[in-house]
């Protein structure tokens, strides 16, 4: 969670490191959108997180308006304070992530990917470090999936995850390997 402007800065290197950015200082003024998107993301979190105060507050309302236009345009539904540092989202597509959801460092998702609570229930998935979704893949519950484990695309998560280091696929999904998600995930985080 973003709790000071040194995490805040080091959120936003993580993201743009993750999207494949590293070399680029801000997105282009016309394209790039979900680097502003995720961008935003960061500054709800940090302006909701950090500061305190009428001004402060009008501030973290603005750019919760131009967060939410920009998710509606894009088909994102995440609410902030979700995912740790690291997000990669790399496509635009219907992406939904259900706000009491825990995530942790260098997730990233394709387009189609839910992760959600069920039954009227509130408590939504605790997932580790270096997790990759793909395509269409869904997570429905309070799961707890371990870190480095890849999910396939239009796989469908109901159990806990427990062995790190993993591919799952299918409905419902089943470990069908034990290659880790590094080779999904920007080579650049691991440095």
């Amino acid at each position: 969670m973003i709790d000071s402007k040194e995490a805040y800065s080091r959120y936003l290197e993580q993201d743009k490191i993750a999207l494949g950015r590293r070399m680029d200082r801000h997105p282009r003024l016309f394209g790039d959108e979900i680097w502003k998107y995720e961008r935003l993301l960061r500054k709800v979190e940090y302006y909701s997180n950090c500061k305190s105060g009428p001004v402060s507050r009008l501030i973290c309302k603005f750019y919760s308006f131009r967060f939410h236009r920009l998710g509606v345009k894009l088909g994102f539904t995440i609410s902030p304070n979700v995912f740790e540092e690291g997000l990669a989202i790399p496509h635009y597509g219907t992406i939904v992530v259900h706000g009491n959801a825990k995530v942790g460092k260098n997730c990233r998702l394709q387009e189609g990917v839910t992760i959600g609570a069920t039954n009227g229930s509130h408590e939504a998935a605790r997932i580790g470090s270096n997790c990759y979704f793909g395509s269409g893949a869904k997570v429905i519950g309070a799961v707890t999936i371990a870190d480095d484990v890849a999910v396939g695309a239009n796989a469908v998560i109901t159990k806990d995850i427990t062995e790190a280091g993993t591919t799952w696929a299918g409905a419902p999904a089943r470990k069908i390997s034990d290659r880790d998600s590094h080779s999904n995930l920007c080579q650049d985080l691991f440095e």
